[in-house]
């Protein structure tokens, strides 16, 4: 199953990020030395963050919702996102960082079971969809939050396609998920073999599916206990 999915807020919403779209603030954030033994983070005011996320839509429609899309979505004052949309959004929020929606060229169904079907036959033929827009100077960030859904135990395969496209090597790599209990499954492992030379956080962020809409103070709190935030 589609563990993690996530939705998007409809396209006349000024604070959704799409495609080439990153946010103009340049807030300082923390830098974060973090160690494979997951040692406390050291704060360097230099260091300038990027949110890179994907959140697929099944429905941007908050009424009358199914229960796969129910569990994908998040619902702010009528407003549909995804799960882990909401997540990016709060990240950046409290960071002060840009952010980027990874979206592919071609559009991924809303209807759930053929948006299923797609996945998996990404996933089995080890597929790379085309991401629509790129990132403007990767090169000033010093922290990348790497956010997805947990689909069929690993990465969307347009995470693989960014990877690909992307040298990370000298960031640091904060991945988090969204998942119906799955966590990560071995994608932390796959982000470090696909950028061997970047600082990849083994501890990343995991919220389940069933508890998104509440956990705005459980993401401050580990972004606090992590450095990222003082």
């Amino acid at each position: 199953m589609l563990s993690g999915c996530g939705t998007s807020p409809s396209g006349n919403n000024p604070a959704a990020g799409s495609g080439k779209r990153q946010s103009e603030e340049n807030t300082e954030t923390a830098h974060s030395n973090e160690t494979e033994d997951s040692e406390n983070m050291d704060s360097d005011s230099t260091a300038k963050s990027l949110v890179v996320y994907f959140s697929m839509p099944e429905t941007t429609e908050p009424e009358n919702m199914s229960r796969e899309e129910e569990l994908s979505t998040v619902v702010i004052d009528g407003e549909v996102l995804g799960n882990t949309q909401y997540v990016a959004y709060i990240i950046a929020e409290n960071t002060g960082a840009d952010i980027f929606r990874i979206e592919p060229v071609t559009p991924y169904p809303l209807d759930h079971s053929e948006l299923e079907d797609i996945a998996q036959k990404e996933q089995s033929e080890n597929f790379r969809p085309e991401i629509a827009g790129t990132v403007e100077n990767i090169g000033q960030y010093n922290i990348i939050f790497f956010g997805f859904p947990n689909w069929y135990y690993d990465m969307p395969m347009i995470m693989y396609s960014f990877l690909d496209q992307y040298d990370l090597a000298g960031k640091t790599v904060v991945p988090f998920v969204t998942s119906g209990g799955s966590s990560f499954s071995d994608a932390i492992s796959t982000i470090k073999d696909m950028e061997p030379d970047a600082d990849v956080v083994i501890d990343g962020l995991s919220i389940s599916r069933n508890v998104v809409q509440d956990s705005e103070s459980d993401i401050i709190e580990w972004l606090t206990e992590k450095g990222f935030i003082q």
